[in-house]
């Protein structure tokens, strides 16, 4: 172990710094806007969107990651349809192929999260709704979503820690963020101890700085109403980089 190995790590590992938070924010945005959708579907009382969204929650969350980001990177490559199609220019970029297959693959889960939290609500607050002559889109807006959102608060801030620890798996299809370049430097010095221990640090740093943000926020969002963020019921997530 060299002091001077940990030193010529650091520089190396922060130029993908950058390029690791943009897919972490990228994916968690996207898997965000796509998981209300589905949530909604596994709530529906429409067997068709109710088997729909099983369906896709269940094969995202039950095949692995990184399988996931081979498909979307290598497979579909091979499809003269989809290489002549205007979504060529995003597939065929690793960095794109990054953040869809995590931002795909969050969605599946946080979906769950919601749909959980949307089934504890009370039904007697459906049926005052009712009562009040709101229509089912403003129940959902105007009371459902509200609450739901509030209890998986700290759910979805858990969420952006674990896309930025799925953000590494990016490396497996060359795009050079923190894990990449820390392989390629490690390729050059065959010192992995040091390089990854550096890399682990900055990951964990990110984390703890992301996990701040949100508990400063759960505090700015919910003291006000006399709420706490309430722990909603959500299947458990294995960490990234095992089954997905």
């Amino acid at each position: 172990m060299s002091l001077e190995m940990f030193l010529r790590a650091v520089p190396v590992v922060l130029t993908g710094l950058k390029l690791t938070l943009l897919i972490t924010l990228a994916a968690f945005a996207l898997g965000q806007l796509l998981a209300l959708p589905v949530a909604l579907g596994r709530t529906s009382r429409n067997w068709a969107l109710r088997g729909a969204a099983f369906t896709y929650t269940f094969l995202l969350r039950g095949s692995p990651l990184l399988v996931q980001l081979f498909i979307l990177y290598y497979g579909l490559a091979q499809f003269p349809a989809v290489r002549a199609s205007v979504l060529w220019p995003i597939l065929r970029d690793p960095a794109y192929c990054a953040m869809l297959a995590i931002g795909i693959n969050s969605s599946a889960y946080v979906a769950e999260v919601i749909a959980g939290a949307i089934r504890k609500i009370p039904a007697g607050q459906f049926e005052a709704c009712v009562t009040l002559g709101l229509s089912r889109r403003r129940t959902f807006i105007d009371v459902v979503l509200p609450q739901a959102y509030r209890a998986i608060f700290p759910a979805i801030g858990n969420e952006l820690i674990l896309v930025l620890k799925a953000s590494s798996l990016a490396s497996a299809v060359t795009v050079m963020e923190m894990t990449g370049a820390a392989r390629a430097f490690t390729a050059k010095t065959y010192a992995p101890f040091e390089v990854f221990i550096v890399a682990g640090i900055v990951y964990l740093l990110v984390g703890f700085a992301f996990s701040l943000i949100f508990r400063v926020s759960e505090s700015a969002l919910f003291r006000s109403t006399g709420f706490g963020a309430a722990k909603a019921a959500a299947p458990a997530r294995k960490p990234a980089g095992a089954a997905s």
